[in-house]
């Protein structure tokens, strides 16, 4: 059910070196999305905040997104590819079932890195975080790329407008390094599962079966487009984000008024808003790029990061209070502190 760290592994800290992103080149308006269903600009921006959303075009792919993001963050932190010793690619859509990290980590040219993927969807990029920094702290590894990445464009159904107005597609990226104890910038973390409460939010297998030989059948390997229950997905967030904040601030002797950032997975604005208001946290305060990108799932929350480190509001030494959260139903929580490249 639960999952906690001490603020510091047994041989090292993990540094939080250099981000990228990568935006789908298809931008659809509120506007537009209302000449398909029955919607309008206003509706959508008063219940979720979202203007408009990113679309992959023709020739981009989740792989082709994720290696632009992770380029990028390679630049910034003046790497060499082939020094990343592991490509941890967080996505529930990826190109190819059996994974699309090999794929990334092809396209990278990062040869000596072990790429593999993992899936939590809209928790996946702080999941693939807490996972690649006890490969770092122990010492087993040096350079980590962790990518969330996802093109939900492919599993929504554009003609139910509950639904259709709230996903996009896009990545980012964070590039990762050992680092010693009093440099760490993963300063605690908290991770949640609850799966009895996963069909609120699911993409699941198409129920068909096919004759096979004899009296035998096999399941046909297809899905239904993606379902939510959005009212419980919002209930669920409202309540479940706060706490797991409020347990990650306790346990590492942090105040709210000594958060820098608070960078959320954008879902919802008014959940945004309802989080930063229950710790008394300036909206001013709260990263948010929500109306331009819609909800991207695991890269929503690298994508704002990068945004945010790239103009400037993010600077060296900033905390950063991270919380994703969504299908499972799983949530976590990250207290970063942002070092930038050396």
């Amino acid at each position: 059910m639960a999952g906690s760290a001490p603020l510091s592994g047994p041989s090292g800290g993990v540094a939080l070196v250099a981000s990228g992103s990568a935006r789908a080149e298809q931008q659809i308006s509120n506007d537009q999305l209302g000449e398909r269903v029955e919607t309008n600009d206003e509706w959508i921006r008063t219940r979720t905040g979202i203007q408009t959303r990113r679309i992959c075009g023709p020739g981009q792919t989740l792989s082709s997104l994720s290696a632009e993001a992770g380029r990028q963050a390679i630049a910034m932190a003046g790497w060499e590819a082939d020094s990343l010793d592991l490509v941890l690619l967080a996505t529930s859509t990826p190109d190819d079932l059996f994974g699309s990290a090999p794929k990334v980590q092809a396209l990278l040219g990062a040869r000596q890195a072990v790429a593999f993927d993992l899936t939590a969807a809209c928790s996946g990029f702080l999941f693939a975080l807490i996972t690649a920094s006890q490969f770092l702290r122990t010492g087993a590894m040096r350079r980590v790329l962790v990518i969330g990445a996802d093109q939900l464009s492919s599993w929504v159904d554009w003609d139910d407008r509950r639904s259709c107005v709230l996903f996009g597609d896009g990545a980012g990226a964070l590039a990762l390094e050992a680092c010693p104890n009093e440099s760490n910038g993963l300063l605690g973390f908290q991770m949640r599962t609850d799966g009895s409460r996963g069909e609120c939010l699911n993409l699941p297998q198409t129920a068909q079966r096919s004759p096979l030989v004899g009296e035998t059948s096999h399941q046909q390997g297809h899905y239904d487009p993606i379902r939510m229950n959005g009212q419980e997905v919002y209930k669920f967030a409202v309540r479940e984000v706060p706490a797991i904040l409020k347990t990650l601030l306790t346990e590492t002797a942090t105040s709210a008024d000594q958060i820098d950032w608070l960078l959320l997975h954008q879902a919802n604005q008014r959940i945004l808003d309802a989080v930063a208001d229950r710790f008394a946290i300036p909206h001013s305060q709260v990263l948010s790029n929500l109306a331009n990108y819609g909800n991207t799932s695991a890269s929503t929350i690298p994508l704002m990061l990068d945004e945010a480190v790239r103009d400037g509001r993010i600077q060296p030494g900033h905390r950063i209070a991270s919380s994703g959260f969504g299908a499972g139903l799983s949530w976590g929580a990250a207290l970063l502190r942002w070092q930038g490249p050396s």
